[in-house]
């Protein structure tokens, strides 16, 4: 008999794995759209959130409903904004898209701006770590979050579905309620949904500010996170019509939010977005090729900043952006697809704190993917981009930027390579090797002014060039049906990462002097490991009890000045027991994050924090209906927690102690 050894690590439950008898086991494969070979052998690592695995994580922002999953964290700045960073890059160098196609916002260029989505309006969200930029541009350096709520429904529908949710508490003590309805004849299908949430003001424990700017004479907030309240609104409806080889549709959506930014007290943003997407597929076609699916999208996006009821600054994005994928017929063991994506974001920012001028942006690419199944355990994947970039700014009469006078353009070219070999029924091992440019975005180039949310005047220069990166991983994978996981290192090599520098100097804004930081590019260098766990420990007549377990660990270097890149997440460690029996289901969630103290000398550091999560739900059947009544409570223990990955670390903690009651249903 085999022991598991201690500490219940997931290096050590890899290790256990590797002396356990294995057995063959039938696996279920599961697709990812990243790739659109639609197959489950995808070299680069990749993660998928949907059903109970999705609402368990359910929070009010992208950000926080990702901020456990290897390798993902938030940016923290309240609960009415907050972005995934990945693998410690963020910004622009992460694409959120919605059902494959970017949606066009304001989200990075500033940690305040949020994401326009509700979570709870998400059937399924995608994250691939690591470079993405083949098939989703040069800003998906990063990674790609992508996320799925079937507006467009891609499958026939046959009579009349639906679901409903409806929360209450948390530390903001929300009150959200959220519901769609699809119907259809099996041709014809429609899609409605809706959602809102209201928030207050977060509970927190202990002072707002950290005791290493906090004022010993003004303490300032105290329990509560001064405005951080707010609300957000959607609804979207959809139709698609079906046929035996394909399907097209359109779908409208409106997103409309108003919340406080927790760095400026009395300032609000009030934010809309209107968004039109068409998708279509055209499958089992004779000739060269044997499918073509087109995506589009155009989305109209402003928000207002609010001081003291008076509008600062209006920031407006508008644009389209739209791609054709089309499968070829398989060349021997060689299957793939070619494609070709165009985009133009029209940016604008009119007001106090405009420090970026007007800017459009028009980009075209076309990619390529190839899958080659070597032999029955070898799996071979080459592919490629190349992208051409356009930024053109115009100054609009406005003095801070009268050297924004002539546009830049970029050429960037991406390659990439994976494998994945089957060593046995139950072992893989999986490796990727990319090279990714990214063209440098506007306000890179060409911001110019106070930006209050960073604390900082930011300069750009139009001189910067392309930012490039090499990058690899490599992960051993495993499922026995009682443990499925993984854990694999990951490397990148960036040359002109294009970060900010402090300068020392100081330079005046509406509030006082500023710190002033430049975009400079330099050579930086990220690596680390993730790894995650499954593991069924038994099923019996007290139910069935499994156990996940998950960990990561970045380490990020300025290799020109040697010191470390800011705001990267400490080792972070993740178990959560889960327990089902007959209609119960239980679960309860450890989470421990270690001190933070590899920082530039301009930054501070965050202590380690462990917090406990539980869970517990009722499943009950009315007629033809499924319910679910559950309660989750939070941060049990009250732990102060600041994320090293938020520039508000010490302005702006996370939650505290919160309790959370909803009721769920399905039809």
């Amino acid at each position: 008999m085999h022991h598991l050894p201690l500490p219940l690590s997931p290096l050590a439950i890899a290790l256990w794995l590797a002396s356990s008898p294995t057995q063959a086991v039938e696996l279920e494969p599961q697709v990812i759209t990243a790739n659109p070979l639609a197959n489950s052998q995808l070299a680069t690592p990749s993660t998928v959130l949907e059903g109970d695995d999705l609402r368990q994580q359910l929070h009010g922002s992208l950000g926080e409903t990702l901020n456990k999953q290897p390798g993902v964290a938030s940016s923290w700045f309240g609960p009415g904004a907050s972005r995934p960073v990945i693998r410690g890059l963020d910004g622009d160098r992460i694409r959120i898209l919605r059902n494959g196609v970017g949606a066009l916002d304001a989200s990075s260029l500033s940690y305040d701006h949020a994401v326009p989505l509700d979570p709870s309006t998400v059937e399924r969200i995608e994250i691939v770590r690591g470079p993405a930029a083949l098939l989703y541009g040069g800003n998906a350096i990063g990674g790609v979050v992508n996320t799925f709520d079937n507006r467009i429904p891609t499958s026939p529908i046959d009579g009349i579905h639906g679901a409903g949710e409806l929360r209450y508490g948390g530390a903001d003590t929300t009150r959200s309620s959220a519901g769609k309805l699809e119907a259809g004849n099996g041709n014809f299908a429609l899609h409605l949904d809706a959602n809102s949430r209201q928030f207050n003001d977060l509970r927190i424990p202990g002072y707002a500010r950290s005791a290493k700017v906090r004022d010993a004479d003004e303490p300032g907030a105290h329990g509560r996170l001064k405005n951080s309240d707010g609300r957000q609104d959607g609804a979207a409806i959809g139709g698609a019509y079906h046929w035996d080889h394909g399907y097209a549709g359109l779908s409208y959506s409106r997103y409309d939010s108003n919340y406080g930014s927790v760095a400026e007290p009395g300032v609000r943003l009030d934010m809309q977005q209107d968004h039109y997407a068409f998708a279509s597929e055209l499958r089992d076609l004779q000739g060269p090729f044997t499918s073509f699916k087109i995506d589009a999208g155009y989305t109209d996006y402003q928000h207002r900043e609010i001081e003291e009821g008076e509008v600062n600054t209006i920031f407006k994005n508008k644009g389209y952006e739209a791609r054709i994928e089309a499968r070829h017929q398989p060349l021997g063991p060689v299957e793939g697809v070619i494609g070709a994506q165009v985009s133009r974001n029209e940016f604008s920012a009119l007001g106090e704190e405009a420090f970026v001028p007007h800017t459009d942006t028009d980009s075209a690419a076309l990619f390529m993917l190839e899958q080659w199944k070597a032999t029955e355990r070898l799996d071979l994947s080459l592919g490629a981009r190349l992208e051409h970039t356009r930024v053109d700014p115009d100054a609009k009469g406005n003095e801070n930027f009268i050297d924004a006078n002539s546009a830049s353009s970029f050429t960037a070219a991406s390659l990439s390579s994976g494998a994945v070999y089957q060593l046995d029924p139950v072992w893989s091992l999986a490796a990727n090797l990319g090279y990714t440019e990214r063209a440098p975005t506007f306000y890179e180039l060409y911001a110019n002014g106070a930006h209050v949310a960073t604390g900082a005047y930011e300069i750009g220069d139009p001189g910067l060039n392309k930012e490039k990166a090499i990058s690899g991983d490599l992960a051993l994978r495993f499922d026995n049906t009682t443990h499925k996981g993984s854990i694999g290192l990951f490397y990148s090599h960036l040359r002109n990462y294009i970060g900010q520098t402090n300068t020392g100097s100081l330079r005046e804004g509406e509030d006082g002097d500023l710190p002033e930081y430049l975009y400079q590019g330099v050579r930086a260098r990220f690596y680390g490991i993730e790894a995650q766990d499954r593991w069924q420990l038994s099923e019996n007549r007290l139910g069935s009890f499994a156990l996940e377990l998950s960990g990561d660990y970045t380490r990020a270097k300025n290799l020109d000045s040697g010191e470390p890149l800011p705001r990267i997440s400490p080792l972070r460690l993740n178990s959560a027991l889960l327990w089902k029996r007959d209609r119960w289901q239980a679960r309860m969630d450890v989470q421990h994050a270690a001190s933070q103290h590899r920082k530039p000398t301009n930054e501070t550091s965050t202590d380690g924090y462990t917090t406990l999560g539980a869970s517990l739900g009722y499943r009950f059947d009315i007629d033809a209906s499924e319910w679910l009544a559950f309660v989750r409570g939070e941060n049990l223990t009250d732990q102060k927690v600041r994320y090293a990955s938020s520039i508000l670390r010490d302005v702006a903690p996370a939650p505290g102690r919160s309790l959370e009651v909803g009721l769920r249903t399905s039809f």
